[in-house]
């Protein structure tokens, strides 16, 4: 028999007493922004470690200047690859309490339009998601005396407040966290039966951008059509960054962006997103973006440059006839693949300034800038995960990427030069950060075989 199937046994027998600990863990206040909470997110951390130490892992409590970091190590067999995986135990504040149906910190299950469902702040972001894993090791450790592969897991407190202290915490710790690669749970399903794995996020370039001609603000009349207009030379200059094909022209800008595998965005057409269906839910239906290619392609694998917000002149009731002493706009750049963001920034900026009138300066101001992150689609990780995850889904797993980014895959990267592995089980409808926060049973028990297939298939 496979060394498997009696832990995905032990998982369906032990089930209730699964979500029992996940209930007492749920009913934890660990919400980290707010420090009256403080107390309850140490609390929660100890909670981890007490549970950890039952399953055998050496697990401890680490202090940071906010709130605490769980970090728990078990061995596993000599050659056997070393996994690093990464949740949070700290929640979103459950304000306002009155839209809640419960107290959000009294966890039950509900059924809800036919489904079963655990209700709780925290149930689906991320503590649900954590104990998965969990619970996976707790079934292997009971049924095989031992884990199949060196596993270290690193909880942190702070994620819904920013992560403070997460990256001088890598930096400490890095060489005791390094692995070979690292999972994060801290991501969804493309829908109740279809599992998937991120593969791709994108980067981020920031950038303000303020325009300057007369020493004042001139009257339209006197002025008009002499004086340099700081908000037409604006529009005009955002107004050249796309060409009619929703390409940007900034020099440069493509250099390090991949085509998507075309048997990528095969398995992407199979998931039935439209431009209509994806638009529709905003009111729109026409996509604005590289003529020629798939909605998912375009927010998952293209770069864009998108315009945030513009200023200038006299914007209150009424009406004032003046030629704006200065302008501003805000401007964003996604990035994919090995777009370099110092890269792009300067390329932008080379593009403002070589369309400034003489008479005229610009000032810009830096919002940050983080490149993107992408797992290579032949990584044997993601191979395996994907069999693996296929195996206990009614559909196959998706590859697919995610439009905004999360921070903790790029420190990893960067800190403890660690490729990820996004899996998680959370779907759209789960309200995470709302009231009424939920998470399906499915999702958790089927979650828990799932990881408990994914150590199998990584350590086979």
């Amino acid at each position: 028999m496979s060394a498997l199937q009696p832990v995905l046994d032990r998982l369906d027998r032990d089930l209730d007493a699964s979500l029992e600990r996940l209930f007492a863990l749920l009913r934890i206040k660990s919400i980290s922004t707010d420090p009256d909470f403080a107390a309850e997110c140490r609390r929660a951390a100890e909670w981890l470690v007490a549970d950890l130490k039952t399953i055998g892992f050496e697990a401890s409590v680490r202090d940071t200047p906010g709130h605490p970091m769980v970090v728990a190590h078990h061995d596993g067999p000599a050659g056997a690859p070393h996994l690093l995986f990464y949740g949070h135990y700290d929640v979103q504040p459950v304000d306002p309490v009155e839209l809640w149906d419960a107290d959000p910190f009294d966890p039950e299950i509900k059924e809800r339009d036919g489904v079963k469902i655990i209700t709780g702040r925290g149930s689906s972001d991320d503590k649900g998601q954590l104990m998965l894993f969990v619970e996976a090791c707790r079934a292997w450790k009971a049924e095989h005396g031992s884990l199949p592969c060196k596993i270290t897991l690193f909880f942190e407190g702070e994620e819904e407040s920013g992560s403070p202290s997460l990256k001088p915490f890598l930096e400490q710790y890095s060489e005791e966290l390094k692995a070979d690669v690292a999972l994060v749970c801290d991501t969804g399903m493309w829908d109740a039966e279809t599992p998937a794995i991120c593969v791709g996020l994108r980067g981020l370039v920031g950038e303000e951008i303020t325009i300057k001609a007369a020493d004042r603000d001139l009257h339209s009349g006197e002025f008009g059509g002499a004086a340099a207009n700081p908000i037409r030379i604006l529009s005009k200059i955002l107004a050249d960054i796309h060409d009619d094909d929703g390409r940007i022209t900034i020099p440069g800008f493509y250099d390090g962006v991949e085509e998507t595998p075309s048997q990528i965005l095969k398995s992407w057409e199979t998931l039935g997103e439209t431009a209509e269906s994806f638009l529709g839910q905003v009111g729109l239906s026409v996509p604005s973006g590289e003529k020629d290619r798939s909605v998912l392609e375009l927010v998952w694998a293209r770069p864009t440059a998108e315009f945030n917000g513009i200023t200038g002149g006299y914007t209150g009731k009424g009406f004032k006839t003046v030629i704006a002493a200065e302008a501003r706009a805000k401007v964003s750049f996604r990035l994919v693949h090995q777009q370099d963001p110092a890269e792009i920034r300067a390329a932008f900026r080379a593009f403002v300034k070589e369309r400034l009138p003489a008479d005229c300066t610009v000032e810009f101001h830096e919002h940050g800038g983080s490149p993107a992150i992408q797992l290579g689609y032949d990584s044997p990780f993601l191979t395996k995960a994907r069999d693996a995850l296929s195996d206990e889904w009614p559909k196959p797993a998706v590859m697919l990427a995610m439009g905004g980014s999360i921070p903790v895959v790029g420190d990893f990267q960067k800190f403890l030069g660690m490729e990820s592995l996004l899996v998680g089980f959370a779907l759209p409808d789960d309200r995470i950060h709302s009231p009424n926060e939920k998470y399906n049973l499915e999702s958790f028990h089927k979650g828990q075989r799932s990881w408990a297939r994914i150590l199998h298939a990584l350590t086979k």
